[in-house]
């Protein structure tokens, strides 16, 4: 529990009694500063939960980003030896998949760059 929404709950409450003491002895500005003091004490509150809900948010989603980040080395591992595997499987077929691959980056490289035609002044 953040230490806002004790501080707001107490301001609150201090606020209410204000506000009763007010009432019975018929005094307007005392009502108007309890009222006042509880306004401020509700939206302390608020602040605080907010901040705990913020807080709640980031841990769960820390959580999640520690058990995908643990769970990735064995995906990784397993994606290798799954490659691993088909390479042995066909020597052949792989050196040509990666032999078209090259080629095709090496076309995307050393392609001139398009340039727009100069304009005439």
């Amino acid at each position: 529990m953040d230490k806002d929404r004790i501080a707001g709950a107490a301001q609150e409450f201090a606020g209410q009694a204000e506000g009763m003491v007010g009432d019975v002895a018929g005094d307007a500005q005392t009502q108007a500063t309890g009222r006042a003091r509880e306004a401020a004490g509700t939206v302390q509150n608020l602040y605080g939960q907010a901040k705990d809900k913020a807080r709640d948010a980031a841990d769960m989603a820390t959580g999640y980003a520690k058990q995908v980040y643990e769970g990735s080395g064995d995906t990784f591992r397993d994606g290798s030896e799954a490659l691993a595997k088909k390479i042995q499987e066909n020597p052949l077929g792989s050196v040509l998949v990666a032999g078209a691959i090259g080629f095709a980056l090496a076309l995307l490289m050393t392609r001139p760059v398009r340039r727009p035609p100069q304009r005439w002044r």
